[in-house]
């Protein structure tokens, strides 16, 4: 069992910063990369943010510049540092584990519960 737990959403004005994180427990083998990915309202689930057990990230385009992605990897933990805010990154924050939970595990996806961002005035 893998539980993904987020923190750090809320509201913000534009302009502003937010810090997520996300801390991931239970029975971990390996972790292949982590992430954070958003749905807005009416939209489908984007990626935003990954970071790559080698520490290779990857980013939206939207997004670049203005959030970085890091990890500390003895606290099995990913953060979102998002400043810069825009109305238009509004949205239900989700954090992604790519892992196996054993050596004869399947690498899954995990997701946490979501935390919302909201930026506006």
């Amino acid at each position: 069992q893998v539980q993904l737990v987020e923190s750090g959403g809320g509201l913000v004005q534009p302009g502003g910063s937010l810090r997520l994180s996300c801390a991931a427990s239970g029975s971990i083998f390996r972790f292949y990369g982590m992430g954070w990915y958003r749905q807005a309202p009416g939209k489908q689930r984007e990626l935003v943010a990954a970071v790559t057990s080698g520490g290779s990230t990857n980013y939206a385009d939207s997004v670049k510049g203005r959030f970085t992605i890091s990890r500390d990897n003895a606290k099995n933990t990913v953060y979102l540092q998002m400043n810069s805010l825009k109305p238009e990154d509004t949205a239900v924050y989700y954090c992604n584990a790519d892992l196996s939970t054993g050596i004869l595990a399947a690498r899954r996806d995990y997701w946490g519960q979501g935390t919302q961002v909201t930026v506006s005035s």
